[in-house]
């Protein structure tokens, strides 16, 4: 059976985090493997791949099978793209300046990609941090507000209060003294 390039998995429950390995097609899949080319971690955004890529080409080009995820990863790093190029070169029909041209184009393009990707995804979440904040901000005033606005109310309770108990305690020194007031002449 042919030697296969796959994803060994490792890492928590709900996060995984997989080493890319050639392992045989009988082994199991954390089983055992004949040489480990890198690591995938799928949970950051963009995906961090890191892969030693002379020898994911050398055993493409030994004739190694990716599985479907690693086949995407592989041409997402651009191996795919070189053994491509390689075999152009092995036939005549291109030189290897023009395919290291090629892929060197090819490569600084992607990167400009992932590098506009990843400060999109900066940018998006510095201006999620600020909406929530603006929004945080107006729960707080409104929330001020309102205690305020019970204070004053309180305050105004109070005072009422206040000047009813007065007016209750003047009424009854009028009257106490309006009785006290006949019964002395």
């Amino acid at each position: 059976m042919p030697a296969r390039i796959r994803l060994q998995r490792h890492g928590k429950k709900n996060q995984p985090f997989y080493h890319i390995v050639v392992a045989d097609g009988r082994a199991p899949r954390d089983g055992r493997f004949i040489e480990k080319l890198g690591t995938y971690n799928p949970m950051t955004n963009p995906a961090t791949i890191d892969l030693n890529f002379d020898r994911a080409v050398e055993w493409v080009k030994n004739g190694a099978q990716p599985s479907d995820t690693v086949r995407r990863i592989l041409s997402y790093k651009g191996v795919l793209l070189r053994r491509h190029l390689q075999i152009g070169v092995e036939k005549g029909a291109i030189s290897q300046e023009i395919a290291d041209g090629r892929f060197n184009e090819w490569l600084q393009a992607k990167e400009a990609k992932i590098n506009n990707v990843k400060s999109e995804v900066e940018n998006n979440a510095r201006n999620t941090r600020k909406a929530r904040l603006e929004a945080e901000k107006k729960a707080n005033e409104q929330k001020a507000a309102a205690v305020a606005a019970k204070r004053q109310a309180a305050a105004e309770a109070e005072a009422a209060a206040k000047a009813e108990a007065e007016a209750a305690e003047s009424t009854e020194n009028a009257e106490g003294e309006a009785t006290e007031a006949p019964a002395e002449a």
